[in-house]
């Protein structure tokens, strides 16, 4: 069953929107369209953008050509493809990744177009010892995308200190932008740990405890024919298609997981 908060429409669901982030220009819907629509992204990556919605999730949470931005855990590169030519000439982009094997994917997307990343930074996330680590109070926007429920993984909870971590790195005033799988709050918890999919209300005590506050959430990447509840959990679903051919037609049908769409600010 859906959240009573989602089951609307696919329309942005604005609350407690404080009056700066009210007053900021919007982003540049042109140079958005032209970052989508470049011939750099592939025809795989352009067709994800029917569950994704890249132009209305970025506008969302306010990502304008002159911020600087770091994505977290890019994967890879879906976001990156677009954030990095939308943010080449005035702003600055920085992708954060865990060290090791995980964060070297994206390494290698950006090494085999330098023409599109050859300006975007390397971090580390979680940032250690000895990491890259992003500067504190040195962003506008940190954004991630279908990553929260990674650091929930197991029964090791690395999801506050992320977060914690999170909120230094961003100036007074800044935005965090999270787009995760969502569970629905009656269902088990323990699906957290498992599945995929995130409790709305568990992002929202993570994020809160280090201090954001909640100003804006939407329902444009809600998908009302996903039930949560999929044998191997929402990668059962478009794009990984985990069970194969198993039933296939019938997961294609669904679409892309369910999500819930936040947007949270560092107090100034």
């Amino acid at each position: 069953m859906r959240q009573p908060l989602f089951a609307a429409t696919a329309a942005i669901i604005a609350i407690a929107i404080a009056p700066a982030a009210c007053a900021k220009p919007a982003p540049d819907s042109a140079a958005l369209d032209a970052a989508i629509a470049a011939s750099h992204r592939s025809e795989a990556n352009k067709a994800r953008d029917q569950y994704r919605h890249p132009k209305e999730t970025l506008t969302f949470f306010g990502v304008k050509p002159n911020h600087k931005v770091v994505e977290l855990w890019p994967g890879g590169g879906w976001y990156t493809e677009i954030l990095a030519p939308y943010l080449s000439k005035k702003g600055k982009l920085t992708v954060a990744a865990p060290a090791g094997a995980r964060g070297d994917g994206i390494k290698k997307v950006m090494a085999a177009k330098p023409d599109i990343y050859g300006k975007v930074a390397f971090a580390n996330f979680p940032a250690g010892k000895d990491s890259i680590k992003v500067p504190d109070k040195s962003v506008d926007v940190v954004l991630t995308f279908r990553n929260v429920h990674n650091w929930r993984f197991g029964g090791v909870d690395a999801a506050q200190s992320g977060f914690n971590q999170i909120f230094a790195m961003l100036k007074p005033g800044g935005v965090l932008g999270i787009v995760d799988h969502r569970l629905p709050e009656e269902m088990d918890s323990a699906k957290e740990e498992k599945s995929g999919y995130m409790k709305r209300s568990s992002v929202i005590a993570f994020a809160e405890k280090a201090g954001f506050k909640l100003v804006g959430e939407s329902d444009i990447n809600a998908n009302p024919k996903d039930t949560h509840d999929w044998p191997d959990g929402v990668w059962t679903l478009p794009p990984v298609y985990r069970l194969g051919d198993k039933d296939k037609a019938t997961y294609a049908a669904i679409g892309e997981s369910d999500r819930m769409t936040l947007k949270f600010v560092k107090p100034k």
